[in-house]
């Protein structure tokens, strides 16, 4: 692999670590030479998932519960126990929910953002001494967020609270690369368009829904796993240690409408 990408001695979490593109930049980081810990609620599918990569290099698994204060806070006090620093952090753990207009549930919109804007804000926050420990000036520590095109684009397909979730992380991004570039941290945000995916299986398995999705976006696909890897990789290598605040599009063109 090419020093530019090389995470060869850096340590990273990547929150729902476990499928779609959480696995997916699980899988790279670990090919890339860093100690990965993936975190997910289904501590079975943790083991699993650390088992298959750390045939690749290393690879730990850690059940975390992310929907509640508590559940960040103890993610948080374990990794304190194992590691001295925690080079990357990928933010990757979100949820959706769809519904009519006229019968959308708050507890929809309370979940949705829980998950999506206030877990992220209260990782980053509990994780911010092992962060700051890692990052120097030659190479800061790296918070990757995991938004979405949902919080650009007003496609909203009946995910209210979806998007806007994404938007407010989005925001919250750019507020703490701001806040955090002086202390050695970037933050930045990709911004998938389709990709294979739980939240969306459903589509994948419908020839007819399938087609009219691709049809939307100008390049006439979803994206592939070795697109949002190598994103992944130039975020966390050497590109991303001068990059903070930037939200990165990966959407075969949807963005523009």
């Amino acid at each position: 692999m090419h020093p530019y990408f090389s995470l060869v001695g850096r340590t990273a979490l990547v929150t729902g670590g476990t499928s779609g593109i959480g696995l997916m930049i699980a899988k790279a980081f670990v090919e890339a030479g860093a100690h990965v810990y993936v975190c997910a609620r289904d501590g079975e599918a943790c083991a699993q998932t650390a088992a298959e990569l750390s045939a690749l290099g290393r690879c730990t698994g850690i059940a975390a519960n992310l929907a509640s204060e508590e559940g960040v806070q103890a993610l948080a006090r374990e990794l304190g126990e194992r590691l001295e620093r925690l080079d990357i952090l990928v933010n990757n753990a979100g949820t959706t929910w769809g519904a009519p207009l006229e019968s959308y549930p708050a507890k929809g919109w309370e979940k949705v953002m829980q998950l999506n804007v206030t877990s992220v804000f209260g990782c980053i926050q509990q994780l911010l001494p092992l962060l700051r420990r890692a990052g120097s000036a030659e190479c800061p520590a790296r918070v990757i967020n995991i938004g979405s095109v949902a919080g650009i684009s007003a496609m909203g397909e009946q995910a209210y609270a979806y998007g806007p979730s994404k938007a407010a992380l989005h925001q919250l991004s750019r507020m703490l690369a701001k806040e955090l570039v002086g202390e050695h941290i970037n933050v930045n945000v990709i911004a998938p368009g389709r990709f294979p995916s739980k939240m969306t299986r459903f589509i994948a398995e419908d020839e007819a829904a399938l087609a009219a999705d691709t049809a939307l976006i100008p390049m006439k696909r979803w994206g592939r796993e070795d697109e949002m890897a190598a994103l992944a990789l130039t975020l966390a290598g050497s590109a991303g240690a001068y990059m903070t605040g930037a939200i990165i599009p990966i959407d075969g063109g949807f963005h523009l409408g």
